[in-house]
């Protein structure tokens, strides 16, 4: 089969104005970004309609680094839905450059089952990641700036929280000193970097309603406390009017196509190991208003994208999800049953049905929320009939519904089976009512309890001195309503990356809390997980390449 950006380049692109026309958008509310992409003003939201619409939240089994290919199912399986006469839109995240570079080399679906145009989006796209870095990092230079002109004055802060941001995998600025060389250069004082996906722009971004409440989440970011203990905030700095510019076209939601010229919505980025890992609300939102379906997806497995995905952005946003569609692969199956990476796509009956306890797990939490069900094979050419049977079987047994997705390879065609298995799903057995895993009055300590406990199995919860300490000052505030953001690796339900399958009866370590008081939840650090990655042994970046005015290496 070709490549990805050899499919990508063979399909005809529609002009963004018709893809727009095509779902009832008006062309003159069309902002272009070039012929193919544009923004699309968020006063089109309708709440009427977006309450009509029926929403489909693509999560997946506990991922390996042999891929699941969950966002080729979502985009799949919008392109299977529009195939048998629905009228759907999917709604993605945008990709960050610091994986494209680094493991990945691309994030925008694969094969037959892409959005476009793909080197756009997985590059700068309409510059909504350079928007949050630079007003994040403005943000840096002016309490700074501050920090600077109050020394000696009474008017200094006794902590500092605020660190900055970049869009690129990179461990050696995780920590630095600032300020060297002469007071001229400003207050020596150790900082860092994070990953611009984990910037609390970012969360901000995705969570906000409208540009009134971008500013008013600006303005409660917390960025360190006063000598007396009292909070500093963006509003005490005085520049949320001047940051809130810098987002004020970030805001609006990017219009895109599929590799079947049909609508997507990709906006926003938080990924979901370290951030809350879904696209913004207001794409969300943008798409229900036009779709009569939407697919959308969160980040990673569903002890991380889907529980944030209901426990903050449904929580926070009042949007639910008709049904779960959760992607399942014989190699991530066989990972997780014990089988070395080198031998998954090998027939192993034993590791298979080893590796559906990971499965199983997966389908008792989205249970505990409310959720119907459907179990997406995403198959390989390498796939056999038996090993489908087996994974197919067991869902029989569960009274869980299962579809083949071959999207990757037919495009639409491929995904009707899932389709139609997603209509009869919504139409017949839709979600109950959303159940959250913790209450808005239960404590932090308890909140992140309750989700370490009930979605990961974890047998207790040990919080270190530093995450201790920042719990009690969040202790008798109005933080304490806040929801919890766990950040911990994606590649096992506890906190060890190595812990493959259902890990049990581990103790999970918080050794950090981060108020996120403008996206008002807060975030707690597990295990040894960093907020900026680093590069692997052989990155992406090596095979990126511009040859003859076409660009190589994206995937």
């Amino acid at each position: 089969m070709k490549s990805d950006i050899e499919i990508a380049r063979e399909t005809p692109l529609k002009k963004v104005k018709d893809v727009a026309e095509s779902i009832g958008i008006p062309r003159d509310e069309v902002h272009n970004y070039g012929p193919f992409m544009a923004k699309i003003p968020l006063q089109l939201i309708d709440s009427e309609q977006v309450n009509k619409s029926n929403l489909i939240l693509v999560t997946a089994i506990t991922p390996t680094k042999a891929g699941v290919g969950k966002t080729t199912t979502s985009i799949g399986l919008s392109l299977g839905l529009n195939k048998i006469g629905k009228k759907a839109i999917v709604a993605l995240r945008e990709p960050s450059l610091g994986p494209v570079f680094g493991m990945k080399g691309g994030a925008a679906g694969g094969g037959r089952a892409q959005v476009l145009p793909m080197e756009n989006i997985n590059l700068h796209f309409t510059g909504d990641f350079h928007a949050v870095t630079t007003a994040h990092n403005t943000i840096s230079a002016l309490l700074d700036n501050y920090i600077y002109r109050v020394q000696g004055s009474g008017k200094q802060l006794k902590e500092v929280l605020w660190k900055r941001v970049l869009d690129v995998n990179d461990r050696s600025l995780r920590h630095i000193v600032t300020g060297l060389n002469g007071s001229a250069n400003g207050i020596p004082q150790e900082s860092g970097f994070d990953i611009t996906a984990a910037s609390e722009l970012m969360a901000i971004l995705c969570l906000a309603e409208n540009e009134s409440d971008l500013r008013r989440r600006i303005e409660n970011i917390l960025l360190g406390y006063t000598m007396d203990g009292n909070p500093f905030t963006v509003k005490d700095l005085g520049v949320a009017g001047a940051i809130t510019v810098l987002m004020k076209d970030a805001i609006h939601p990017n219009l895109v196509q599929t590799t079947e010229n049909t609508a997507a919505f990709v906006h926003g980025g938080p990924f979901a190991n370290i951030a809350h890992g879904c696209n913004s609300v207001l794409a969300t939102k943008m798409a229900m208003t036009y779709g009569d379906y939407v697919v959308t997806e969160a980040g990673f497995g569903a002890d991380l994208g889907a529980e944030k995905f209901f426990n903050i952005k449904c929580r926070k946003s009042g949007i639910r999800a008709k049904l779960t569609v959760i992607v399942v692969t014989s190699q991530g199956l066989k990972m997780h049953g014990g089988i070395p990476e080198t031998r998954i796509k090998e027939p192993d009956r034993e590791g298979l049905i080893s590796g559906l306890q990971n499965l199983e797990k997966h389908l008792d939490n989205l249970a505990m929320f409310g959720q119907t069900v459907v179990v997406a094979f995403n198959k390989y050419d390498f796939d056999r009939e038996e090993e489908i049977d087996l994974v197919r079987q067991y869902c029989n047994r569960k009274g869980v519904r299962f579809a083949v997705n071959e999207a990757f390879y037919k495009g639409g065609e491929g995904a009707v089976e899932l389709a139609e298995m997603v209509v009869d799903a919504i139409e017949n057995e839709p979600s109950h009512e959303l159940k959250f895993t913790y209450d808005d009055e239960d404590t932090i300590d308890k909140k992140i309890e309750k989700i370490a406990v009930n979605i990961y199995g974890a047998r207790d919860v040990v919080f270190g001195e530093k995450a201790m300490k920042i719990l009690k000052k969040i202790e008798g505030t109005d933080l304490e309503k806040m929801p919890v953001c766990i950040a911990k690796t994606q590649f096992s339900f506890s906190a060890d990356p190595k812990a493959y399958g259902v890990a049990k009866n581990f103790r999970f370590k918080i050794n950090d809390i981060i108020i996120n008081q403008g996206a008002e939840f807060i975030v707690a650090l597990a295990g040894e997980m960093v907020r900026m990655p680093g590069l692997p042994a052989d990155p992406q970046a090596k095979r990126i390449d511009i040859v003859n005015g076409q660009i190589e290496g994206l995937s």
